[in-house]
């Protein structure tokens, strides 16, 4: 493949972070008391859906990435529900950043908990990126929980480091500087929630992420890429989640 090593450019980070603000605020505004809490709330469809154990998943706009200099904001979300299930089991399995390589394999390579101070969490993840070409990344995260209510909870999720990983698993293995590389993926933000209902717990989880744009002549390359596997990687997520909870029911049965 003959794409171009680039480094992300400071008016790119300007712009996500523009977006980022007003996603954040608008959220904001979504936990205060009276609100709708959950995104598949709002609509009687989605909300059939979840009830009925479909994971749904949307574009938040609706439509394609939004543009952005030298780049591409990738804004998706996801609903699941997790029957039988309590919000501080949920948590656990979510928390548990050391099992994340076994629980949300293949995609997660290999995970560690760095560090923990009450419900703030610094974790590190290598992850597997594959749709016609294969991409290794290593990331840190910060991390940091909230409760809203017994029966609330909030999580908000920021990318402090995204170094891509040549000859991943090999001698030769080399950690590339962060942002720089091919741009699969610059940053990565995802804001949880979870609402414990009588049914088990409904998890949503909106992911907010940066990649490079399509060079002209790539897009047989870089769009399956960057266009397709946000969505995929989150209902994939949520479907992992889901089946750790009921892997963990059975084994206490």
């Amino acid at each position: 493949m003959t794409v171009k090593r680039i480094e992300l450019r400071a008016k790119t980070v300007e712009a996500f972070n523009v977006y980022i603000r007003r996603a954040e605020l608008e959220m904001d505004e979504t936990e205060t008391p009276g609100a709708s809490f959950l995104w598949s709330d709002l609509n009687a469809d989605r909300t059939r859906d979840v009830r009925t154990g479909k994971v749904v998943a949307q574009s938040w706009s609706g439509g394609r990435p939004t543009d952005v200099p030298n780049g591409l904001i990738h804004d998706w979300i996801a609903a699941a529900l997790i029957r039988h299930s309590l919000i501080q089991d949920v948590l656990a399995v979510v928390q548990d950043y050391d099992n994340h390589k076994n629980i949300y394999k293949p995609e997660v390579i290999d995970s560690r908990l760095i560090g923990r101070v009450d419900n703030d969490f610094h974790i590190y993840l290598r992850l597997l990126k594959k749709k016609v070409i294969t991409v290794v990344l290593d990331t840190d995260h910060d991390v940091h929980y909230r409760p809203l209510n017994q029966r609330c909870w909030v999580c908000r999720s920021h990318t402090t480091r995204i170094a891509e990983v040549e000859n991943a698993g090999r001698p030769d293995e080399r950690v590339l500087d962060a942002d720089t590389g091919y741009g699969f993926l610059w940053r990565l933000y995802s804001y949880w929630r979870f609402e414990e209902r009588d049914t088990g717990v409904v998890v949503e989880c909106r992911a907010i992420s940066l990649t490079r744009n399509v060079p002209f002549g790539l897009g047989w390359a870089i769009e399956p890429m960057i266009e397709k596997l946000p969505k995929e990687s989150l209902i994939k997520t949520l479907e992992a989640t889901r089946q750790a909870l009921q892997t963990h029911d059975t084994g206490n049965e």
